[in-house]
């Protein structure tokens, strides 16, 4: 509608539909957005297929609730790179109560991944989180210490 609706010659399309795009995407399509490479797409078409490939196979029409207690952290990846994994992961699922998540999350957490990873999965346990935003409080106190 934006290029449709105005006096923009033809080599100036391209740019506006790239320009464009980004205001289309919302959730995890934005995500995608953002963590594509700097220069890595030339033209809108690239852009186009690069996402439909991408999505594609993000579809997960009806995935089963349960998939969410199959995440779990690899002893090599950091706290901050699970919580990320473990987010996306859970935004391409259908809904999930939070308790099901919080749920999830502290049993995908590997103690032996990092001292914050430890911690952080012993304080859910001891204190259980009601609210996926309970979570998000312990971990960022846990990150700044990683981080630290």
């Amino acid at each position: 509608m934006a290029v449709k609706g105005n006096n923009i010659k033809n080599d100036e399309i391209e740019s506006v539909l790239l320009k464009k795009f980004e205001e289309t995407l919302s959730k995890g399509a934005m995500m995608w957005y953002h963590n594509l490479a700097p220069n890595s797409i030339d033209s809108f078409s690239m852009l186009a297929d690069s996402f439909v490939m991408a999505h594609s196979r993000a579809i997960k029409v009806a995935t089963r609730k349960s998939y969410i207690f199959k995440i779990k952290q690899r002893e090599n990846k950091i706290l901050r790179e699970f919580v990320s994994h473990f987010q996306m992961e859970r935004m391409e699922l259908l809904p999930i109560s939070d308790d099901w998540a919080v749920q999830a999350f502290t049993q995908g957490l590997n103690e032996r991944s990092s001292v914050a990873s430890k911690q952080l999965k012993q304080n859910l346990i001891e204190y259980p989180a009601m609210t996926w935003s309970d979570v998000n409080k312990w971990y960022q106190s846990k990150i700044r210490a990683e981080d630290d």
